[in-house]
């Protein structure tokens, strides 16, 4: 290239250099747009909101979501994959699946089969492309599952999704009517930017922490196997396993552990305990300890040929505790 072809380019780019910085953050999104239209062939919405690099944080998870031009409110097809607790292989179609397979059982999906099987097409910020869903979708399947739950038609490795609905449902609730008070009374122009996402990030945490299997399923199979008892990894035991787990844990954790647990962890009129008794117990002394005499317990249980076996050996590795003065640093002091 001469001399002149290059000063040529220099202005060139000069030039577009300075008309760009004369542009509005508007005229910037619409030439975006139009360039977007001209290469992909079709109308395609910009995301006039949002980051990925500031997604809407759940504890662990990270949904990127995003404010298209005509107003939708859309979340991303990983995220949406994500926030259910689903594995990533199948992609869409494995929720699309999912929901047709709950709608043939009779539950009201909302043609959602249909709706994530056709995805919007928008644009990010800087160019990119992207596919999502509008956000309304997930609060649909949160209510597809849990209807499916109680029905009894969802299979048991599907459970911990409505468990994860469930929780996203309640935290969904609690932040709605935090901002329903806060556009009312004017607050929603004086908090903080994340302040509602650091709501329900902190509700979800917690009640994540409560749905946490901390009994392994070897605990459950090794006890049954060793009374006798058929074992299929049902959810549901016979009412008596609860008083042999506090036989063979919570008696034998620490002194008073147990006695404690039942004054602050009462049956309940329906004959049911209002938690799990590991939920009062403390995240970095209590649980630990749990988890710890958990391993001990399996491991004896998987070296016993009988229950009878099984005890004596577990009544000299890991004794009852004589009741006592509580140690106070096992327990949460307040439910969770």
């Amino acid at each position: 290239m001469n001399k002149k072809k290059l000063d040529a380019a220099e202005m060139g780019a000069k030039g577009g250099k300075a008309r760009a910085e004369s542009l509005t953050p508007e005229q910037l999104s619409e030439i975006g747009r139009k360039a977007a239209e001209a290469r992909w062939g079709r109308t395609i919405l910009q995301a006039t909101h949002g980051d990925p690099d500031h997604p809407l944080r759940i504890g662990n998870i990270e949904i990127s979501c995003y404010v298209l031009s005509d107003g939708t409110r859309v979340i991303t097809n990983r995220g949406l994959q994500q926030s259910l607790g689903m594995a990533q292989s199948g992609g869409a179609q494995r929720i699309a699946n999912f929901m047709a397979t709950l709608e043939s059982k009779g539950i009201n999906c909302k043609d959602l089969a249909s709706r994530i099987g056709k995805p919007i097409e928008f644009q990010v910020p800087g160019g990119g492309r992207a596919f999502g869903y509008e956000a309304e979708v997930l609060a649909d399947i949160c209510d597809a599952v849990l209807a499916a739950r109680a029905a009894g038609h969802l299979q048991k490795q599907q459970l911990h999704i409505a468990d994860q609905c469930e929780i996203l449902v309640r935290g969904f609730a609690r932040v709605g009517i935090i901002a329903l008070v806060d556009e009312a009374t004017g607050y929603q122009d004086a908090r903080a930017r994340d302040a509602l996402a650091k709501i329900l990030e902190a509700y979800i945490a917690k009640e994540l922490r409560k749905w946490v299997r901390t009994f392994p399923p070897d605990f459950y199979k090794e006890m049954f196997r060793l009374r006798g008892i058929p074992y299929s990894g049902q959810v549901k035991r016979p009412a008596y396993i609860g008083h042999l787990t506090n036989d063979l844990v919570y008696a034998r954790l620490a002194p008073g552990v147990l006695e404690e647990l039942r004054n602050k962890n009462p049956v309940l009129e329906s004959g049911r305990r209002k938690a799990k008794h590991f939920q009062w117990l403390t995240e970095d002394k209590g649980h630990p300890k749990l988890l710890q005499h958990l391993d001990a317990v399996v491991s004896l249980m998987k070296a016993a040929d009988s229950w009878d076996q099984f005890k004596v050996m577990l009544d000299r590795a890991k004794p009852k505790q004589v009741p006592m003065p509580l140690f106070d640093h096992l327990l949460e002091e307040e439910a969770t």
